[in-house]
């Protein structure tokens, strides 16, 4: 695909920035000129793709409101270079100009684009709500950097890092290629989280964007369910685990529970979501493992060990005992 992209700034964006956008959403989708056009331009980079000869295909913003988080937004191909790839590799080059610097990224889509999002590596993360007066969810992925890795393989799949459809697994061997696949497994479940780990060690469960995680399915609906089985839960006193006020406020929602040395348990650290998503680690005391999106097999078989540990493990004393 011989297709080129440029960044501006407001200031400085060629008048196709403005004409691709107006076509687009002014005309075709009939968003109002006072909606299209916000405050926010001036403070985005704006991104051109042109073909080989200069002629303008898409447009895209893209924006920061808090230092980890890039807004994505105002995509717009033009209708004669539709469905032949222009998009995709337009939201690719953001992703690829950007991963480094922000871990995080989130845009608004359109209930019929949702599918051209997963594509590229985004899931959904909330209802559907209306904008200028089309129905829209917001989707995000949390793991840039992994999915730059992966989007020139061959195998990486018709939806990278979905949910119940992205069908390879992701390996990492580091803590910083575990962080983010574990936020994105556990930020795509709708119904249960199992964590099962010796500690929760604080530079990978006490962390921002886990708390939230945790805290929005908790709260999301009444047969919503986090459950956290370890080893040793001084530690969580001890070092002021910000985790540990997370289960306090919502325990009827977020229960934590100690293994019982008396019968068997795992030597391994997991993390299941749903009935197929999965973090694996071969060695709890090693960041080194798998993330996967489809393992309904293998998740299967790891409820059925940890629900065997958690019917015999043991409250935790140390919460309980905590003064509020």
């Amino acid at each position: 695909m011989n297709l080129r992209f440029r960044k501006y700034s407001w200031q400085l964006a060629p008048g196709q920035v403005r004409e691709i956008r107006e076509r687009v959403f002014v005309r075709e989708q009939s968003v109002p000129p006072d909606l299209e056009w916000d405050d926010t331009d001036e403070i985005a980079d704006h991104y051109l793709a042109v073909l080989a000869d200069n002629t303008p295909v898409a447009t895209a913003r893209l924006f920061s409101t808090l230092e980890e988080t890039a807004h994505i937004g105002r995509m717009a191909v033009l209708p004669e270079y539709r469905d032949q790839g222009f998009g995709a590799a337009l939201l690719q080059h953001l992703i690829r100009d950007n991963a480094h610097r922000y871990p995080r990224f989130e845009l608004s889509a359109q209930i019929q684009a949702i599918g051209f999002y997963q594509r590229c590596g985004f899931h959904v993360c909330s209802d559907t709500y209306e904008d200028a007066g089309i129905p829209h969810v917001d989707m995000r992925c949390l793991a840039p950097l992994a999915l730059v890795s992966a989007l020139d393989e061959q195998d990486r799949g018709p939806a990278p890092l979905v949910l119940g459809m992205d069908k390879r697994p992701w390996r990492f061997v580091s803590e910083p290629e575990l962080i983010p696949l574990l936020d994105t497994v556990a930020g795509q479940a709708a119904r249960c989280i199992w964590i099962y780990d010796r500690l929760l060690e604080h530079s990978v469960y006490d962390r921002a964007t886990l708390r939230q995680i945790l805290s929005d399915l908790a709260r999301s609906h009444r047969a919503s369910e986090v459950r956290i089985l370890i080893h040793d839960d001084k530690p969580l006193v001890k070092r002021r685990h910000e985790f540990v006020q997370l289960i306090r406020r919502l325990p009827s929602h977020i229960t934590l529970k100690l293994v019982n040395p008396d019968y068997p348990f795992e030597d391994t650290a997991f993390l299941l979501a749903d009935s197929e998503g999965l973090v694996y680690r071969h060695d709890a005391t090693q960041p080194a493992g798998f993330a996967g999106f489809t393992h309904a097999g293998r998740v299967r078989q790891l409820a059925e060990s940890y629900q065997r540990m958690w019917e015999v493990a043991r409250p935790s004393v140390e919460l309980r005992d905590l003064p509020l």
